[in-house]
């Protein structure tokens, strides 16, 4: 969305930064009537944190099957949230939200099936562990059972931030164009097998991502050849 970030309020003359505090209301007074003074600027980021320590708490009191629900709440509620454009600069895909998708993922399908396994389990509270200490469990780490979970994770991650990429960055030039084109060819692919694809070339689709908004954002011109690269 476009939006007039800095802000006066018509209250009191407060004047405060919507970027920072993603509050329309008045931080001195509370008062929700303020004025735009400056010019509107594409901003998709949310001002939120993914907070899994109330689910971590859970671990030695509720099944899994109740864990991997609420765990795959908490993922989905900050993925709702969550945006790449801060006052009209592109920001780097992290790990917190590749992470989020694929708790979301793993947590849907492990708080559903009749019998989670050991290494099932292991991985669901490697991911709890991690996931919002912008971590992730490495591809080789990934269950055989939970593959799909991180390809289609990997997959909804990539195409929400290319979705903000393409909403600050409409000019682009022949190779960037190529890079973006073959993202959303193996996104696609990813999505027609359901995810079943080796985590390792799930993660070639998240080097790639990365390294054209590298370029995009500072001008690296070797990660744009190493996107051209792998493609």
């Amino acid at each position: 969305m476009e939006l007039r970030g800095e802000r006066e309020c018509q209250s009191c003359g407060v004047q405060w930064s919507y970027y920072e505090t993603g509050e329309i209301t008045c931080p001195e007074c509370g008062s929700i009537r303020s004025v735009g003074l400056d010019e509107p600027t594409t901003h998709t980021a949310g001002n939120t944190e993914f907070e899994l320590t109330a689910v971590r708490a859970e671990v030695d009191d509720v099944g899994v099957d109740q864990l991997a629900d609420d765990a795959a709440a908490a993922a989905r509620d900050y993925l709702r949230r969550v945006g790449f454009v801060h006052a009209g600069e592109l920001q780097p895909l992290d790990d917190t939200v590749l992470a989020a998708s694929e708790l979301r993922r793993v947590g849907a399908t492990l708080g559903r099936v009749m019998r989670v396994e050991d290494e099932e389990e292991l991985y669901l509270l490697e991911l709890l562990r991690l996931a919002d200490q912008n971590d992730r469990p490495s591809a080789d780490e990934v269950p055989e059972t939970l593959t799909p979970e991180r390809g289609l994770a990997v997959a909804a991650a990539v195409d929400i931030y290319l979705t903000d990429l393409r909403r600050v960055h409409d000019d682009r030039e022949t190779e960037v164009d190529r890079v973006l084109s073959g993202l959303r060819s193996r996104r696609k692919r990813i999505e027609a097998l359901d995810g079943d694809v080796d985590p390792t070339e799930a993660e070639q689709l998240v080097r790639t991502t990365r390294d054209v908004s590298a370029y995009l954002r500072e001008g690296d011109e070797a990660a744009l050849a190493r996107a051209l690269e792998r493609l």
